[in-house]
């Protein structure tokens, strides 16, 4: 990966990308074969050796502020930090970015008390315990988070919780989970915003079972099916106030899509440097395929497609960070960056052939990710019914739609 300083950005953003990409190009890149076996003593010694590079580097973080040990570069850097840090896998975790320990540690950093934070933040942030966060359920849609009937019921200084959750990544081995619940009777409509509450739950507390890990693509992941069961934990674990869980959600999520969608972003990226040397390289009928049209053709349109997600995912970042409001940028950006990445691993595996689809090249796995990307955080049918409603509404309201701004 070659990464050059960018005009428009500024001297540190641009030592931050250059920063990074020296990491990922010296120490994860090459070492990608080795990293994956995290039961094995080497690559649990090789992790720790790439982590103590990042923090030499002052690299560490970089969702955290510095009071926390993070970086405290703020969203825009960090938005441009991971479209090098996604050229591998393997990046994110060697840089102090797990999730979904990253978005809970956000969440507690927000919501949380200071006693929260002293027991739950402080030694998820030292690596000392995992989380997850419970929040998808198999019997409501994912796309209608006001459909969530895991409900949690006061009981004295308790809170009493019944439901059962699915996708709930990283459960198996977490020490406790951020769970969304009901906290008010159903209405059978799914209820309103100022229903949901996140509660902190201890995965030791009784009647809080692991039901099974789903596989994904046909292969065992951590996304696991939990029961809550009776569950009973102190009023004291609930995170902000009562009713304030879904738009904790949504300063959780709306954020973690852009950087989702700028991951997509340096997959891309890479994904397009696999695609123009391998047609530079490869013989086919009496030329390289880069001497053929059809392979030219796949080179234009992929270079357009990264163009247009990276430039489209700034701009959402740079508005996001100018405090308008994103709602319809975040939608758009979801809709279009996952299918752009889609369509450009696809032709990054075709030119590869058969071992566009081995284990030789990471193209597979990417390919999976952009699918499923394309369900998570809101399926693409939702967020286009959110942009057409949120433009029919400006028109309605006399206006017309102001694309200089969102």
């Amino acid at each position: 990966m070659q990464v050059s300083p960018v005009p428009t950005l500024d001297p540190e953003t641009n030592r931050i990308r250059e920063a990074t990409a020296n990491i990922v190009n010296r120490y994860i890149i090459p070492n990608e074969d080795r990293l994956g076996d995290y039961r094995n003593p080497e690559t649990q010694r090789l992790r720790h050796e790439i982590q103590e590079h990042v923090k030499a580097a002052g690299l560490w973080a970089p969702h955290l502020p510095k009071e926390y040990g993070g970086m405290g570069i703020g969203f825009m850097k960090h938005a441009y930090m991971n479209e090098i840090l996604a050229w591998s896998p393997y990046s994110n975790p060697l840089f102090g970015v797990v999730a979904p320990d990253s978005g809970n540690q956000t969440i507690l950093l927000k919501y949380g008390t200071e006693e929260q934070k002293k027991k739950w933040l402080e030694p998820l942030i030292r690596g000392e315990i995992r989380s997850c966060f419970s929040m998808t359920e198999p019997d409501a849609p994912g796309s209608d988070p006001y459909a969530i009937q895991t409900r949690a019921v006061r009981d004295g200084d308790e809170w009493v919780i019944n439901g059962r959750k699915w996708f709930t990544t990283g459960a198996d081995g977490a020490a406790f989970a951020i769970v969304m619940c009901r906290t008010e009777e159903p209405d059978g409509q799914g209820g309103q915003k100022e229903k949901m509450t996140q509660i902190i739950v201890p995965t030791d507390t009784p009647g809080f079972r692991i039901v099974r890990k789903i596989k994904v693509w046909g292969i065992e992941s951590n996304h696991c099916e939990v029961e809550y069961r009776n569950v009973r934990v102190p009023v004291t674990n609930q995170l902000g106030r009562t009713g304030s869980g879904h738009q904790a959600a949504q300063d959780r999520l709306g954020a973690g899509r852009v950087f989702h969608c700028m991951n997509s972003v340096g997959q891309m990226w890479r994904a397009f440097d696999l695609m123009v040397r391998r047609s530079m390289e490869r013989e086919v009928r009496g030329g390289k395929l880069e001497t053929k049209q059809f392979i030219q053709g796949f080179i234009a349109d992929s270079y357009i497609d990264i163009v247009t997600a990276r430039l489209m995912t700034i701009h959402t970042a740079e508005v996001i960070d100018s405090g308008l409001d994103p709602r319809t940028l975040i939608s758009a950006l979801k809709v279009y960056v996952p299918a752009a990445h889609e369509r450009v691993v696809d032709r990054a595996i075709q030119v590869h052939g058969a071992m566009g689809v081995s284990g030789d090249t990471p193209l597979a796995g990417m390919y999976t990710g952009a699918r499923t990307l394309r369900i998570a955080d809101g399926p693409d049918e939702v967020h286009r019914i959110l942009i057409a409603k949120n433009v029919l509404k400006v028109y309605h309201d006399g206006a017309s739609w102001d694309f200089g701004v969102a």
